[in-house]
């Protein structure tokens, strides 16, 4: 029997949004240039990208924010209303307040700036589609700050059991399912059935999106991360 963490990575599946195809193009050679990553299909606006969504059940959509008809704000949240265990990343130029918390409001797992590394967003992809947080740097500031005046915390109710919490609040730090693991002494399989547990009963897809819920319900201190 092979051990798990030793196996070759599944295929992760995308979905590019964006409304200009040089974009969409250049992203795609990026991606396709990946062994574990397979581009199924590209939509241009927020209406194309629920269909697509709903045609092709991508694993992650990278959505871009400002598109003609449909923004990538609505999108999200009407694929994320649809389908709550797709991961989508937001790839943009745009980093202010108003488009990052839409946006995080709607359920995406991850926000990159365009200006990000190929690595970066290599990277981010691969976190996404592990249920695992990809905040660029300047974005993750904005939600600290956005959440540092939380001070009075409402007490834990039966939501997550106290293992849950733990795990959740280990998570909020930023630290791999590995890391996790090894802090709280055990394994890296139950980290997942952990946070898979989570993710179900806060009925949330990320866990940037669990993250989030747990700071508004005074689980999590913004203050310690």
């Amino acid at each position: 029997m092979h051990d798990t963490d030793t196996e070759a990575p599944q295929t992760i599946t995308l979905l590019l949004v964006d409304d200009h195809p040089v974009v969409r193009k250049g992203t795609r050679e990026l991606l396709e240039g990946e062994s574990d990553l397979k581009v199924l299909g590209e939509a241009g606006n927020g209406e194309e990208a629920i269909a697509q969504t709903r045609a092709l059940n991508p694993k992650v959509i990278l959505m871009d924010v400002s598109m003609p008809g449909m923004n990538g704000i609505e999108a999200t949240r009407a694929i994320k209303a649809e389908n709550p265990g797709v991961g989508v990343l937001v790839l943009t130029s745009y980093d202010d307040d108003a488009y990052v918390f839409a946006l995080l409001e709607a359920g995406a797992a991850g926000y990159l700036l365009k200006n990000a590394s190929e690595d970066d967003l290599l990277g981010a992809v691969r976190a996404v589609a592990a249920g695992e947080s990809a905040l660029h740097p300047s974005i993750a500031r904005k939600v600290l700050e956005r959440f540092s005046t939380v001070s009075t915390p409402t007490p834990p109710e039966d939501d997550l059991s106290s293992r849950e919490l733990e795990v959740l609040r280990v998570a909020a730090t930023g630290r791999t399912n590995k890391e996790i693991a090894r802090d709280l002494d055990i394994s890296p399989r139950t980290v997942q059935v952990h946070l898979a547990n989570i993710f179900s009963k806060l009925g949330v897809g990320s866990r940037t999106e669990a993250v989030l819920y747990g700071i508004k319900r005074g689980w999590i201190d913004p203050k310690s991360l």
